[in-house]
């Protein structure tokens, strides 16, 4: 006869589930080794589903940001000729480098001051599905 440890030993060597977790599945199936396994397979189907399921999702609403960020473009003019012309996801991007590292930080905000100083403008291009575009323009002096 093998004891309540043996089987634990044997449903945590199969699933990799805890002590705990492998205990309480053999008390709820009276410790059928067995049905306790199958019980636990399916609590991890469940879960998997839904890892996967959100992961579908988040994966999906990156597609969308990214997609908006491709139809929105930044320019940096200067007596109305582009300068440059970026994607806004990549100005983003540099954002969230400014926010982590602060040399790029302070490399933006001398680069900001320059621009003031030399009546540089940013404008927020937007193209929209039917092909309109949606022009917004701020200035980097007053």
């Amino acid at each position: 006869m093998t004891s309540d440890l043996e089987k634990i030993d044997l449903i945590r060597a199969r699933l990799g589930v805890g002590y705990k977790e492998a205990k309480d599945a053999l008390d709820e199936t009276d410790g059928d080794v067995v049905q306790a396994l199958i019980k636990l397979e399916q609590g991890n189907l469940h879960i998997r589903e839904r890892l996967q399921g959100r992961s579908k999702e988040a994966v999906g609403q990156l597609r969308s940001v990214l997609d908006m960020g491709q139809k929105t473009r930044i320019k940096i003019k200067k007596d109305g000729q582009t300068v440059m012309d970026l994607p806004a996801s990549l100005g983003v991007a540099g954002l969230v480098g400014a926010l982590y590292n602060t040399e790029l930080a302070v490399l933006g905000a001398v680069g900001t001051m320059a621009a003031m100083a030399n009546d540089y403008s940013i404008e927020i291009e937007r193209t929209e599905e039917e092909g309109e575009i949606n022009d917004y323009d701020f200035r980097l002096y007053q």
